[in-house]
């Protein structure tokens, strides 16, 4: 999710191991010229949800290892669900929605927290907990862990074969 600390943990993680990182935001402003936001105001939410989903494709084509940071919303897809499901490992960052919220509230590129951003995090947590926790190996509080500390952990589970 957003605010979660997939860029800040994905940044640190390729610091630590020297891999790649790719974000996902990233990739579809790379392919579109346009962010989620401007893509979702010009063209509707199904074509920023097809640009998440082939920016998820571009980075899991990437020559491994690679970190990809990947949109919170391409688990709604099967298709998407069954592309992470087959990569070892996946890393759910997970915080409670007044955490996302406090973090995420302000950035211009979040379209969806314009309203009520806490109400829209436990909503969406609701909606979308089956479908991180199919698709998860391990799963972070960063609520409570720090990016350095989330390193930690999966660094743990990599060096455990994991």
């Amino acid at each position: 999710m957003m605010g979660s600390g997939k860029s800040s943990v994905g940044r640190a993680l390729a610091g630590a191991t020297g891999w790649e990182f790719v974000d996902n935001d990233a990739l579809v402003e790379r392919a579109t010229g346009r962010t989620a936001r401007e893509l979702l105001a010009e063209r509707g939410e199904d074509a920023m949800r097809d640009a998440e989903s082939a920016a998820l494709h571009a980075g899991l084509s990437l020559p491994p290892p690679v970190i990809v940071a990947v949109a919170a919303g391409t688990v709604l897809d099967p298709d998407d669900r069954a592309r992470l499901a087959a990569e070892e490992p996946v890393v759910w960052l997970y915080a409670p929605a007044s955490v996302l919220a406090a973090r995420a509230v302000g950035s211009s590129h979040r379209p969806w927290l314009d309203d009520d951003p806490e109400a829209w995090f436990e909503r969406t947590i609701e909606e979308r907990r089956p479908l991180y926790e199919a698709v998860a190996d391990l799963v972070v509080d960063t609520a409570v862990t720090s990016p350095d500390g989330v390193v930690e952990v999966v660094l743990g589970m990599l060096s455990a074969g994991g």
